[in-house]
């Protein structure tokens, strides 16, 4: 006998599933969003510039692929792939930098300098009490950097 009650339970269990399972959808696709998973550096010396970026980059760990006999550095879930610039992308700064957060930018802007790296641009001060700047590497690629900063605004 179907009844006021048995009506309401059944389409409350029906909405209940339909939002379970739009739940579900929900979160698989968080599961699926874009994040980075690589960052290809064209360098013109691949052996200079993996030693250079493993020394800039210490916590990175290299990971040697037989199979392509190429490393990789593994910098906390994103590679650093050392690539042979060509006639399609060269070595340089021609335009998209990738920012690295940093505990202390002006701590990080020495580590980079000992390292052979150049100040290029800034720091300057950007939201949130943070600074950026861009560091060229010796084959003039630009690695961005933000942080908190001790130094002062440069433009």
């Amino acid at each position: 006998m179907l009844t006021v009650a048995n009506l309401f339970f059944s389409l409350y269990e029906a909405e209940s599933r339909d939002y379970i399972g739009n739940l579900a959808i929900h979160f698989a696709a968080k599961e699926k969003k874009m994040t980075p998973s690589a960052v290809l550096v064209h360098v013109p010396d691949v052996a200079k510039g993996l030693e250079w970026y493993k020394q800039a980059f210490p916590d990175a760990v290299p990971i040697y692929l037989p199979e392509f006999d190429f490393t990789v550095l593994n910098l906390h879930g994103v590679y650093l792939e050392i690539v042979q610039a060509d006639e399609k992308v060269g070595s340089g700064k021609n335009g998209t930098v990738i920012y690295w957060s940093v505990e202390n930018l002006s701590v990080a802007i020495a580590h980079f300098d000992s390292k052979g790296g150049q100040l290029y641009r800034g720091p300057m001060d950007i939201e949130n009490g943070l600074s950026m700047c861009q560091v060229e590497d010796p084959f003039g690629n630009l690695i961005g950097l933000r942080g908190p900063n001790t130094f002062q605004e440069n433009k």
